[in-house]
Order: C-alpha cells, then structure tokens, then sequence
C-alpha cells in the first residue's frame, strides 16, 4: 500500500533520515580531518629518498643540489615574476618543490624552493646519506672519512656504491652505534644520578636553614648534616671523574662529508643522532626505520628548539596534569551536586546557584587562569610557603605556578560540568529506591552513600569525560599556572617526595603552539605541529575510552537497581 508524501512527512521519517544524514557527514567530515592531520604528521618520519640534481638557480647559474622533497605546489607565474623569477610570458602556472637541503651550518638555512621545471638530471645515488645531529638539523652529502683521535681509519671518494664506500659506512655505523652508548651513559650520569645527588645536597641545605630558623641548630645536628653532606660531594666527584673519562671517549670519533657545494665539514659522532641512506633502503628497511622514528618521537625529549627529538614530557605532563584535576574536580563536583540536589532548599537561591553554576561553564578559560594566578600562586601559594617552607624563602616553593595549580585551575574550570552531569543523575534515580532504603532502617546519610550514588556513578563518569576532555585541551590557562616550553625533568621521580606538585610542567596543546607559532625554523616544525595534534587527539580518545568504559561497567552493574 503506498504512502503519500503528506503522510510520510507526518509520519517523522524525514527527520530521521536527515540526522542520520548529518550525523554521517560529521563523522566523515571528523575522519577526513584526522586523515589529513596523521598523513601530514606521520608522514614525515617516512625516510624519504635524497635526491641530487643540477638546478639552475635565480641568476641563471648552474648548480649542484642534493636535498628531499618535503612539498610541492603549483603557483601563479606572475607571483614569481613579481619577484624576479624569469619566467616566459605564456607560462601561467610553475610547479615547484620545498627541499629540504639540511646543512643549516653551512649554507644558513636548511629549506629551498626550487622550480621543478629547472632540475635536470635527478639521480637518488645510494651513497648518499643524512645525518640526524643533536644540533644543526640534518646533514646530507656524501660519507668522505671516518676518523679515530684525528687519524683516518677509513675513506671514499665517488657517487656511485662500491666495497670501499660500503666499508666506510660499515665502520660509520659500528662507531656510531659505540657512540650512542656512551651518551646513553652520559645522559644516566648526568640526568638521574647528579641530579640526584644536587636534589639530596639541595634538601640537605634547606634542612639546615630550618634547623637556624627554628633555633635547632645544635653541634651534633649541624655535625650530621655536614656528614651526610660531605658523603654526598664524594659521590659527586666520583661522578664527575666518570664522566670526564665517558667524554674523552666520546668524543674520539669523527667524520668528514662533503655537502652540495664540494665543502667538506668534519663532524664528531657526538653530536649525530644516526645516520641512514634512504635510497639504499629497501621497504623493510624503511619501514622498521620508520617504527623507530615514531617510538623516538613517543619515548624521547625534544631538541633544537622542539623540532626535532620526541615529546614524552609533553606527553606525560598531559596525562598526570588530567589524573589529578579528575581527583580533585570530581569529589567538589559530587559534593556540590549531592548538596543542591538532596539537602538544599529548593527554592530562590538555590535555583540562583544552579544559574551561576551555568554561566561558569560559559566563562572564557583565560579568565580562570588569571583567577588561578592571582588567587593560587599569588595569594594561597604565597602563604603556604611562608607556613611551611620559610627555609626556602625568598626562592618560592609552591608560590610559583606548577603542576598543582595547574591541575586545580582546571579543576575550577570543569566543575560545573560535573555538578551539571551529577545532578541530572541523582534526579533519574527513583524515588522509591530512596523511600525503600528508609524504610528499611537506613538513615538518610547511608542511603545516600549507599544506595543513591552508587547508582549516580555513571552520570559522575559521564562528568568526568567531558571534564577530561575540556581540560586535556585547554592551553591559554595553562599559560598562567604552570606549563613551559622546556621541562628539565618530569614532575614524577625516584626523589622524595616523588611526586613534584611545586614543578612547572609540559604539555602537548602547549607544544603545538610553541612549535607552530614561536619555533625559528617554520618549515621543520610544521610536520610535528601536525603528528602532536593528532597524538594529542589519541590522547584525549584513550582517556575518554577509559572514562568510558568504568562508566558502561558501572551502569552494568547498577542496572537492575534503575529497573
């Protein structure tokens, strides 16, 4: 029997079928976007083939390039005439490449625009190599001499791959491979054991201004510290002496490559990160290379002004910052909830604080991170060190912005959200489950702490997501309360008290925009602008999955009771 159109508008079918049809563009629209960040992003940790060629530059000249290409794009004719391109009259549109030539200490700048109709006679030899250095950016040229305490122990001349050029590379590769365990070692000595030792020797000196403050500061308590102190430099010195031999070591090795321009620059291994010959990679290698990259990138600390290296500070300052604004969010969320909804008055007032709880959740976010540093840094910061820590003063302890305030700013922030969600839960649990416990003999107290927010768990949890997921994002508070471009050291260690609540932080929407907006070199920091993004997303996704799933398990649990 069919239907007329009248009928089937009546009847709400349209209206579905356009959610449905909204709701799939967003999800389209959602991945795209996703897409897009991850091939830009990930993409750039691909070993991407070295090419070589002869390009005839602005002036006419012929020159030798080497270099990869990181873009290219199609540009009006007439924009480059502007500039003082020759360009013929008829010729509308130019393609041209964004190389990445590296050697940023020798030729001042490490990216090039080239015309794609100038390059002649591209070749990607196999002897070719980049080098990853801890600073500079990359190197590419050829692999010229190896060097022991400044003697050549191995060399090669040419392009093309043969067994003298092989045996340079191999013996690259062993003393590389020496290299980078030895700054393995460094980095242990140096990051964890000193500064161990400079955190006990720093407690120790506090301990004894206290000790004066106090009037305490007896012979035999001056005499312990002292001892414990003078134990401490002879670690150190010991430490030290360590690491003059590790550096004399380290930094025995060198090579020498010769860049585009025929000049040779001696390097010292110590300061390459690895090296690689993309075009002499076969897809295996390539890819297990790539995997590489992506774990330094997750695992590793940033270099060169955060645009190269890894962002696992940033990574792990999100994470723990998020942990501890959910512990302190959702308790002052519940209690304000479980007030309005079961023990206040229902009347004027209370709906006002309903209303002011409302507009909170509207406030812009820089607002809570002046009210954050005003009130937390400035006010109550600055108070708790002068009760608890005068033997710092005047270097302030928690009078400083940190991880704490940072989390409890954005704790202020998202409570609303939580007192919204909590509410909206208290009030679908039915009233004879309330009335059932009471007749049962439980006071109200036990039936609330029960009965009621057990079963409100899940409506907690959804608060909860969407507080992590505001607070995960948020980087213009965080500018105020705590987050810095460059964390020296995690905010959780092996020292006591082992977690550092007075330390500043980093943090991954604040690396965005410290790469993206503040990096000197634009071009290297874009492609981690967009592989951050995308981690921060996954991040943000992990979290809320977590959140998630304790919420499906307690409305699981807690089901038969609704019922």
């Amino acid at each position: 029997m069919s239907v007329s159109f009248k009928e089937w508008t009546k009847s709400g079918a349209p209206w579905v079928w356009l959610n449905a049809g909204a709701v799939a563009i967003n999800v389209l629209m959602v991945v795209a976007l996703l897409g897009v960040i991850a091939v830009r992003g990930l993409g750039h940790f691909w070993p991407a083939d070295i090419i070589q060629a002869q390009y005839l530059n602005e002036e006419g000249q012929p020159e030798n390039i080497i270099g990869e290409i990181t873009n290219d794009e199609w540009v009006p004719a007439q924009r480059l005439r502007d500039i003082g391109v020759d360009i013929p009259a008829e010729v509308e549109e130019v393609e041209r490449y964004l190389l990445k030539v590296g050697n940023r200490d020798v030729y001042g700048g490490d990216f090039r625009w080239v015309l794609a109709g100038n390059l002649e006679n591209v070749r990607r030899p196999e002897m070719l190599f980049a080098a990853e250095r801890r600073e500079w950016g990359n190197f590419y040229g050829y692999l010229r001499e190896v060097k022991e305490n400044g003697q050549v122990v191995a060399s090669f001349q040419g392009t093309d791959s043969n067994a003298e050029g092989e045996q340079a590379w191999n013996e690259l590769q062993a003393r590389l491979e020496r290299a980078e365990s030895i700054h393995a070692d460094i980095y242990a000595i140096e990051k964890h054991e000193i500064g161990s030792v400079n955190y006990e020797i720093e407690r120790l000196r506090l301990k004894e201004r206290r000790l004066q403050l106090e009037g305490r500061n007896t012979p035999d308590r001056l005499a312990e510290i002292q001892a414990e102190r003078d134990a401490l430099n002879r670690d150190y010195e010991d430490m030290q002496s360590r690491l003059i031999s590790l550096y004399e070591s380290f930094n025995r090795d060198s090579i020498v490559a010769e860049a585009m321009n025929g000049r040779m620059v001696e390097i010292p291994l110590a300061k390459i990160v690895r090296a690689y010959r993309p075009n002499a990679m076969h897809l295996g290698q390539k890819i297990g290379f790539y995997g590489a990259k992506i774990w330094e990138f997750l695992s590793d600390e940033p270099r060169e002004a955060n645009t190269e290296g890894g962002i696992f500070p940033a990574i792990f300052g999100t994470v723990m910052m998020v942990i501890l604004m959910s512990v302190m969010v959702t308790p002052f969320g519940v209690v304000a909830a479980v007030y309005l909804r079961e023990y206040a008055k229902q009347g004027a007032i209370t709906r006002i604080i309903r209303i002011a709880v409302n507009n909170l959740a509207g406030v812009p976010s820089i607002v809570y991170g002046v009210f954050g540093l005003g009130f937390f840094v400035y006010f109550l910061g600055s108070h708790i060190d002068d009760a608890f820590f005068p033997e710092a003063l005047p270097a302030p302890t928690l009078g400083t912005p940190g991880l704490l305030w940072a989390s409890l700013t954005l704790a202020l922030l998202t409570v609303p959200v939580v007192i919204v969600a909590t509410e909206e839960g208290l009030s679908r649990i039915p009233r004879a489950v309330r009335e059932g416990s009471l007749a049962l003999g439980a006071t109200k107290a036990e039936t609330l702490w029960r009965v009621v927010l057990p079963m409100a768990s899940p409506a907690m949890m959804t608060g909860v997501i969407l507080a992590v997921a505001r607070a995960a994002g948020e980087v213009a508070p965080l500018m105020l309360v705590g987050v810095v471009k460059l964390a020296p050291s995690l905010p959780l260690d092996g020292n006591y008290p082992f977690i550092h609540l007075d330390q500043k932080f980093m943090h991954l929407g604040f690396h965005i925009y410290d790469v993206g907006f503040q990096s000197p070199n634009v071009e290297a920091a874009r492609p981690l602008v967009y592989a951050t993004a995308f981690l921060l997303v996954v991040v943000i996704a992990l979290l809320n999955m977590t959140a998630v799933g304790i919420r499906n398990r307690l409305r699981e649990k807690y089901k038969a009771l609704e019922m």
